[in-house]
């Protein structure tokens, strides 16, 4: 392996929203740059102009900042940009055609399937010879070895061999006179000097291509390394058609970006021991990319669900508070904006924290509290609204009103003994008190929240439900 410092890139396309794979990959040589004291190169390969936007290029830098990864640190270079260098593609690609290691080529596709017989063989090399000069239509290709083969140093897989043989005169630049991706891939990585490509597994079988450019470039290779894709519970590889993949969906349903990377780079890897939950900055020193598995990694939601509600109870009183601020106001909150009590929801704040895995679910906890009526789910009524509720909430009604402290102790105290007055446990005798309060079965403590939401508003609520049920 070469001594030169240690320069990795991450060159994601801006079309489309951040998908959690690339988060992945973007973690890993994150990781491997800042571990040796390299750099991460973020390079923006933004040369298909049809789908390119810029509120995508904005979205990539937006999301890896989320993640940890930014300009503020020494080890973040860029981002560059792929259409920028688009002369020094056309350089390159018109060097190997004066080396003798491309040619031009006016075979059609038909052409080729009649020569062939075939619609699925690759390419037969019939323009090798033809000495043809560039003419508009005129594909560039590139002349592969007859013999041998190319073998790939990779730090996951080993040393995969290719065939030569196998790898069919490629095309390296169109009828029109651009290069294409693989090309600009090569030149980009060799003008900005990576030593290692870290990226996913569906690039392998282009390596061998790009290998073979960097060498008939003048140039070493560099030291390859190909993550296992990232599959669903079906173990079907992701895909944005059919699975929720982006990372800004993630992290707007209330997933804390702490949360995410941790899961993610957990995703093909791991420290070797039992520990799970882990900051990113003792991830990073454990984290050597020759231990990452080549087997599928399953990306499972329950999971890292479960990871988020680990650093949701992790975090300070003040941390939750400020996290969940988003969820707070419109589009999400029910309430008017007046009706919200930054000091009310601060002391109900402690009691949610415990119970939530998502930072979105919030809402419905304590939404009761700031609106005239509690949110009613129909599921909830149906369920704790039995026969004989009505008489329970008359009670619980008529008791509440005489207790002299409005204490969370002192109203279990009353529910307790209107439970057992009507031969229920406390947790039978609370349901249709929840619901009348809160709206729904599951929430907050209910004798907190009943303290919290005072004892005019309980009233008036078991006043309001004990007619219905």
């Amino acid at each position: 392996m070469s001594t030169a410092p240690v320069r990795v890139r991450f060159a994601p396309s801006p079309t489309g929203m951040f998908h959690v794979g690339g988060a992945r990959s973007a973690l890993y040589n994150w990781a491997v740059a800042r571990q040796s004291g390299g750099t991460f190169v973020l390079r923006i390969e933004d040369t298909d102009t049809a789908r390119n936007k810029p509120e995508w290029i904005d979205g990539i830098i937006n999301a890896l900042a989320a993640i940890g990864i930014h300009g503020e640190d020494a080890a973040f270079e860029g981002p560059y940009f792929q259409s920028h260098n688009a002369d020094r593609h056309r350089e390159a690609a018109q060097q190997l055609f004066a080396a003798g290691r491309a040619y031009y080529c006016d075979c059609t596709r038909e052409q080729l399937k009649e020569r062939t017989g075939s619609d699925h063989l690759g390419y037969d090399g019939f323009c090798r010879e033809r000495g043809l000069a560039f003419e508009e239509g005129r594909a560039l290709r590139f002349r592969t070895p007859d013999e041998g083969e190319t073998v790939v140093v990779d730090l996951i897989r080993g040393e995969p061999a290719f065939p030569n043989s196998a790898i069919e005169d490629f095309v390296i630049a169109r009828g029109d006179g651009s290069p294409v991706f693989l090309i600009a891939n090569v030149v980009d990585d060799l003008d900005e000097g990576i030593t290692q490509v870290i990226r996913g597994e569906e690039h392998l079988s282009n390596t061998p291509k790009q290998q073979l450019l960097w060498e008939a470039l003048g140039a070493k290779p560099p030291v390859w390394a190909h993550l296992p894709v990232i599959v669903n519970e079906k173990r079907q590889k992701l895909s944005k058609r059919r699975d929720k993949v982006a990372l800004e969906d993630y992290l707007a349903e209330g997933f804390l970006p702490e949360a995410m990377v941790n899961y993610l780079m957990l995703l093909g890897w791991g420290p070797g021991d039992d520990r799970e939950i882990m900051p990113y900055e003792e991830l990073e020193q454990l984290f050597r990319i020759e231990d990452v598995n080549t087997a599928p990694a399953f990306f499972d939601v329950k999971k890292l669900t479960a990871f988020n509600g680990d650093y949701i109870r992790a975090l300070s009183p003040e941390q939750f508070a400020n996290a969940c601020a988003p969820w707070l106001v419109a589009p999400y909150a029910p309430w008017a904006p007046e009706a919200f009590d930054k000091d009310l929801f601060e002391v109900a704040a402690p009691l949610a924290q415990t119970r939530l895995a998502l930072l979105s679910e919030i809402t419905s906890y304590v939404d009761f509290l700031f609106l005239d009526e509690p949110v009613e789910d129909e599921a909830s009524w149906n369920k704790a609204m039995k026969a004989g509720a009505g008489d329970i909430l008359s009670d619980a009604r008529a008791e509440l009103a005489t207790v002299p402290d409005w204490k969370a102790d002192d109203l279990k105290s009353v529910l307790l003994a209107v439970g057992e007055k009507h031969g229920l446990k406390l947790g039978k005798a609370q349901a249709p008190i929840r619901v009348a309060v809160t709206g729904r079965t599951i929430g907050l403590p209910l004798f907190e929240s009943m303290e919290l939401l005072g004892r005019d508003r309980v009233l008036a609520r078991l006043d309001a439900a004990a007619p219905r049920s």
